[in-house]
């Protein structure tokens, strides 16, 4: 599967076309930024046309994300983008990183007493396709992840 590049210039919508959006923040690698990247996720969403479900699982998508960076990586600074796309049918989260541990992220196989290790699991659960790409600088790695800005599934909220 060949993912589309999440960090990709602006393109203007043609004439008549639904206007696609776009903003990135960053946020330090410390532990008490996966909360600082889900409240800014969460103002950052407020004045676009997605569901509240697309909302809740953004913000968790983001947290996974940013956590990820953070435990896996020996960034500084992790960049966080939310894009819509598709004219508005898709979210698309990025979390960019410095520097990552040479291998790929992968979902863990969490065991039912463990704490740890299912991020991606739940990343993989709640979009219709996430991924990874190396920065072309060769140092870093940008994850993404899209959801769907109005499902037409449950997203877990036990429907």
């Amino acid at each position: 599967m060949t993912p589309p590049a999440p960090l990709a210039p602006a393109v203007r919508p043609p004439h008549g076309a639904a206007t696609e959006r776009c903003c990135s923040f960053d946020v330090a690698a410390h532990p008490r930024s996966a909360s600082e990247a889900r409240r800014l996720t969460r103002e950052r969403l407020a004045g676009w046309p997605v569901c509240a479900d697309t909302r809740e699982a953004a913000d968790l998508v983001v947290s996974e994300l940013v956590t990820n960076a953070i435990v896996h990586t020996t960034s500084r600074r992790i960049t966080c983008e939310l894009r819509s796309v598709r004219e508005g049918e898709c979210l698309r989260i990025a979390v960019r990183d410095e520097g990552h541990s040479g291998s790929g992220p992968h979902p863990g196989e969490g065991r039912p007493a463990e704490e740890h290790g299912r991020g991606l699991l739940l990343v993989a659960a709640l979009s219709t396709a996430w991924g990874a790409l190396e920065a072309e600088t060769g140092t870093g790695l940008t994850v993404w992840a899209e959801l769907p800005a109005r499902p037409s599934h449950d997203l877990g909220s036990g429907a």
